[in-house]
């Protein structure tokens, strides 16, 4: 894999309008675009429509980050009305259980079979970049005894064993994941922030910059700001390249 289809371009945008412009001047140069719930829920199931009208361009995928947590039968729907051309991968929750991710497993291979498309990529959230060992633990209540990265990788196990490809991760928890799941999952990284920009506050907890995080074994790259509000994006994208070359 060319280090630039590493890079997946966080279109954090409400608007089809403002999307397009981003993937008309980075086509190409990266290796997916990701659409995520500010657009879903300010475009509807248009940016279905938006994500296929690029099928014919090749170097044009998208990641549909929906984030899908239900029961097991109204995921796999949800799975099924994603797998669609173009949509290159999309994900569910890992914490949804293995009976919910093997049933999104079987409706996304039946589906792409059904269509007749590659089966998109499909990948399960394990502990949103966000959260931290206290809210872990204070909040959301799991057990003292398991810390963040044990769970992390606790989930990544189960999300193998129910049939997914691979799981979303913070870049730190990449190597336990690498180790336990193998070198063919698949291991998308938010929480990416080279040195340079200068964005002020910021949500994310557990970060590393793009040469770090490919190091310790990420395959994908989630970057948002750093790319979409930088003054020039095509220099930011090279730079960011030119870092993991």
């Amino acid at each position: 894999m060319q280090a630039q289809d590493r890079l997946i371009v966080a279109l954090d945008v409400s608007s089809l309008e403002e999307a397009r412009l981003i993937v008309e001047e980075l086509k190409g140069s990266v290796g997916m675009f990701k659409i995520g719930l500010e657009m879903f829920t300010a475009c509807g199931t248009e940016v279905f429509e938006f994500i296929e009208s690029y099928k014919s361009e090749k170097n044009t995928r998208f990641f549909f980050d929906g984030k899908f947590h239900d029961i097991p039968n109204t995921v796999a729907a949800a799975c099924r009305n994603t797998t669609r051309p173009n949509v290159a991968m999309f994900n569910i929750h890992a914490q949804g259980g293995i009976e919910m991710m093997s049933a999104a497993a079987k409706a996304t291979r039946e589906q792409a079979q059904n269509l007749k498309i590659s089966k998109p990529i499909l990948i399960a959230v394990t502990v949103l970049t966000s959260i931290s060992e206290s809210i872990l633990h204070e909040q959301i209540r799991t057990s003292k005894d398991l810390d963040l990265p044990q769970y992390v990788v606790h989930l990544a196990k189960l999300a193998k064993e129910a049939g997914l490809d691979g799981v979303v991760a913070s870049p730190k928890e990449v190597p336990l994941i690498r180790s336990a799941c193998g070198d063919d999952f698949v291991i998308v990284t938010p929480g990416i922030r080279p040195n340079w920009p200068e964005l002020g506050s910021d949500d994310q907890k557990r970060v590393l910059t793009p040469s770090q995080a490919i190091a310790q074994g990420s395959t994908y790259l989630v970057i948002g700001r750093p790319i979409t509000k930088a003054q020039n994006r095509l220099d930011a994208v090279n730079r960011l390249v030119a870092e993991l070359v």
